[in-house]
This record gives structure tokens, sequence and C-alpha cells, in this order.
């Protein structure tokens, strides 16, 4: 009897063993869905969660809450498209090969996206991601032709155009919860690219928030009548609020009568004629009392750069909101469905903005305001509630942290790294500086090429082409990077060291001044041949 009841409690064990071994396997297998979100040009000053005050985003913020919040999230090349090619083969712009807006990006290249499909992901991009050609790694696409409109926009769906009726920013909302409802293979772990235009130039409202900061008055920061001392190339901008910021185009003052003639008039027209006749009567009911009080004005000087920074700022802040509900919507839906859980959900911006700071708008230079860009993330299975990261992670990071996360193997080329345990607190061993590059000079805005290197106190920039000119920045003396102090003796130590750092981090990165000169011959011809 005994030698029975020995073989019965040993087959028992084996199926127990076999049965938990199994269950083990099951759950090892189940890989978390993705969900990255990417607005463009979202300052993250003007996420509530980041305490600046200026607006509230709650949505957003309940993915810091819920998850964690990046301080120190960076890009390596403050523009649009260079930026997402970064975010999506995980390589500098001067290795993925789209160093500016201009010259083309070559779709054929491995990006994360194409590793995640082929390792039984179902995959989508859905929004803006401003790279011509149809976008690979993705079972499904449909997404914005370049810029796209805020208004009744064109779709690019798997190839074919289609036209939408509607604010572009709820659409976008729309078709992701439609792919994610209707569309995807419900068995499989899914990677979603939901990608906002907003709060992308020009800035155009929801017709439900055109008034949400009306009785609001923004005091501009501390920098808004920066003279630039001691720095020279700043100086050369063309992304002055009160200089450049065009009446028509950035700030709606489109009149009937015709007297306020701009540079940019006609392209402001046309925005404004793709509206059909009820969204122009809610725009008119707003706008209309604006451009009136604004004629009879008659302002100039501060009293007229104070006014176009207050209306720049409603408008932005504005467009954002529309974000913000998106993200709500996408995260009780995860929520309802019971996905939450085993979803990983990143919040993030192609780059930084300018907000009136040195009294600019747009982005392209290396100093913090357009170099940072915020992250927030959430994965209840790993990442703890309330987490703060105040490591240098780039957009560089996150096809290789996806790629960690799916148990996929990062192809050895890729440039950035996991932070997937910064993120879950099981390491602090990180990098100690991080590189930036920016190539679209002669262009838009003025700036000049340039490349550098921050650490997390210092921060040196070389700007080049028709200068030769360097600066350096103490970060923690200095946050707002007013004081160049690269000619100050007392500094003579750290810029000897910082320079050596930067030496250490293109070598790293494969970059040189070589690398450099053929890229601008690319750009040049490019440049020739689109005139």
């Amino acid at each position: 009897m005994k030698n029975v009841f020995r073989i019965k409690l040993l087959a028992y064990t084996i199926v127990g063993l076999s049965l938990f071994s199994a269950c083990q396997k099951k759950e090892e297998i189940k890989k978390p869905n993705i969900v990255f979100v990417m607005s463009d040009d979202h300052a993250y000053q003007a996420i509530s969660a980041y305490g600046h005050e200026l607006n509230q985003t709650p949505n957003i913020d309940r993915i810091a809450k819920e998850g964690a919040i990046f301080n120190h999230g960076y890009v390596t090349n403050s523009i649009c498209a260079p930026s997402r090619a970064v975010m999506l083969t995980g390589k500098h712009s001067f290795v993925n090969g789209k160093v500016d807006n201009l010259l083309p990006f070559n779709w054929n290249q491995d990006n994360f996206a194409k590793q995640l499909q082929g390792n039984g992901y179902q995959t989508a991009m859905i929004g803006k991601i401003h790279i011509d050609g149809l976008p690979q790694g993705f079972d499904y696409s449909n997404v914005l032709p370049g810029q796209g409109q805020y208004y009744n926009p064109e779709f690019i769906e798997n190839g074919d155009i289609k036209k939408y009726h509607g604010y572009c920013t709820q659409i976008t909302t729309n078709l992701a919860l439609d792919w994610l409802k209707n569309k995807r293979e419900q068995d499989k772990p899914f990677l979603l690219l939901y990608h906002q235009k907003a709060p992308h130039r020009t800035w155009m409202p929801e017709e439900k928030y055109l008034k949400l900061f009306e009785d609001t008055t923004f005091t501009p920061p501390a920098n808004f009548f920066d003279n630039y001392d001691k720095r020279p190339v700043a100086a050369q901008h063309e992304m002055g609020i009160f200089e450049h910021m065009d009446l028509a185009y950035d700030l709606k003052m489109l009149d009937e009568e015709g007297e306020i003639q701009t540079r940019l008039r006609k392209h402001a027209q046309n925005m404004y004629n793709r509206m059909d006749s009820a969204q122009r009567a809610v725009w008119d009911a707003h706008y209309k009392p604006i451009i009136k009080e604004f004629k009879e004005k008659g302002m100039k000087g501060k009293e007229l750069a104070l006014w176009k920074y207050n209306r720049y700022m409603k408008d932005y802040l504005s467009t954002i909101q529309s974000v913000d509900d998106g993200v709500g919507e996408l995260l009780d839906y995860l929520d309802k469905e019971g996905l939450a859980e085993n979803t990983i959900v990143v919040y993030t911006s192609d780059q930084g903005f300018y907000l009136g700071e040195h009294g600019w708008f747009d982005k392209r230079f290396m100093y913090e305001e357009s170099f940072r860009t915020p992250i927030l993330m959430r994965y209840p299975k790993e990442i703890k509630a309330g987490t703060t990261v105040d490591q240098l992670i780039q957009n560089l990071d996150f096809a290789p942290t996806f790629l960690d996360y799916a148990g996929v193997d990062i192809p050895s080329d890729i440039q950035g790294e996991s932070f997937r345990n910064i993120v879950n607190g099981k390491t602090e061993e990180w990098r100690d500086a991080i590189y930036y590059t920016y190539y679209e000079y002669p262009g838009e805005h003025n700036v000049q090429r340039h490349y550098g290197v921050r650490t997390d106190r210092y921060k040196l920039i070389h700007f080049y082409y028709d200068s030769d000119t360097w600066e350096l920045y103490d970060l923690e003396r200095d946050p707002s990077e007013m004081n160049n102090v690269y000619d100050d003796a007392a500094y003579a130590e750290i810029r000897k060291n910082i320079h050596e750092k930067l030496v250490e981090v293109r070598a790293k990165y494969g970059d040189s001044d070589e690398m450099d000169q053929k890229h601008l011959k690319r750009f040049l011809e490019a440049k020739n041949l689109k005139h």
C-alpha cells in the first residue's frame, strides 16, 4: 500500500509541477502592450505635473501619478522629423540619415516597430509622423501628410488619402481608439504609436476651448527681454515673439478689411478657408472682437510685445487641452477593457518649446527649453506609482527600452540604452553625459548649426558653419543660461574637462567634423534642388 501511495503521490507531484511550469511559461510569454503617445512641440513647462502652473493637464498628469515622471528627458536634435527618426531607430541623426526636415528618411532601415512586428506584435501608427513615405513596421498606419491641418484634415490610411471632418486632435484620438477596439487582433500584444499634431504652430484651438484662457493674463519669463549679452549666435535668431511672430498667421489677426498685411497672411487665409461655415462662425465670434480691439489700440514697443506673448500663450495652451482630453479617453479605454495592468503608456513630445524664454517661440537651440522634453510613463506591473527619474534620458533610448520590455533582443547598432532598470529602481548606474546636434542652417528661424554635450551640471555648445563660437553654462548657478562662462578664468579647469567629455561622446557615437561637412553638403544640394 505504501508503494502505491508513493507512486500516486509522485504522479500528482509531476502533474502539479507540469501545470505550474506551464502556467509560469504562459505568464512569461505574456508580452506587454505598448502605447506611445507623442505630441508635437509640447513644452514640459506646459504640463502641470512639472509644476509650472501655466495650465492644468490632469490626464497627462495621471500617467505620472500612477507611474513615473522624468525630470531630465532630452532629445538629440530639437526639430520635428529628425527627432521622430531618432525615436524610431534608436540612432543619432547623423547615423540614421534624417538630420533635418529637408533630407529624406530611409524607411528601409530597421526600427523598433519592425522588431516588435517580427516578434508577434500587432503594430499601428496613427497621427503625425512628418516623415515622407509609407511607414514601415506597421500593420496599420493612418498618418497626417507633412505637418497636417488642425481643421478638416487629410490623413493617409495605409497609403490612401482620405479627408476627415472635424478637429485634428479629436480625429486622431478617434482613429486610435477605433484601431484598438475594432482593427487589431485581440489575442496579440500590440504597439500603438498615437501621435498628435498639437500643439505645433499655428496653435489653432478646438472650438470648445477658444475661450479657455480668456480671463487669464500671463506673466512672461524673467528673461523675456533678453539682450543676449556674450551670446552672439542667439542674438541672430529669427524666432522672437515680438519681432518675428506673424500677426495674421500665428496670432489670428486676419481682419476682413485686409488692413493687417503680413508676410504669411495668405497662409493664414488658407487655414481659415478650410473650416466649414459652422466652424467659422464660432471662430469669428471669438477672434473678431480681439481683432477689433487690437486695431483700435495701436500698440507698439513693450506693450505690443506683451500682448503678442499673451495671445500666443492662450492659443498654444488651449490646443494642449484637447491633447489632454485624448489622453484621458485612451487611459479610460485601457482601464475599462482591463488592459491597464499589462500596458506600457508613455507620454512625450518630439522636443521642447520656448514659451517666451529669451523672448522666443519655436525650438532648435540646445538651450534647456527646447533640448529638454517631457517624459511620463505608466506600467503598473513594474513601475511604482509616484516614481521620479532624475537620470539623463534621451529620445534615443525609447527604442531599446521598448524592445527590452517586450523581451526582444536589442540590435547591436542601436545607440540608445534601455532605461527599464532605471525607472524600475533596480540600478542607478547610467550615463553621465548626453550629446546633441542641430543641422538645419541656413534655414527657417536662423539658428546656426551646432553640437554639444550636457552633464548633470554643465553644458558646452559649439556653433559652426559661418561662425566658430563656444558657449559654456553652469546650470546649477545659471539655470536660465544667461551667462556664457566659456572665457571665464574661474571655469578654465571645467572647460578643459567638458571639452574632453565632448570628444569622448562624439567618438562613442561616431560623430566628427568630417561627418558634419558630409551632411552640410547633402543639405545644401537638397536646398538648391528644392529652390
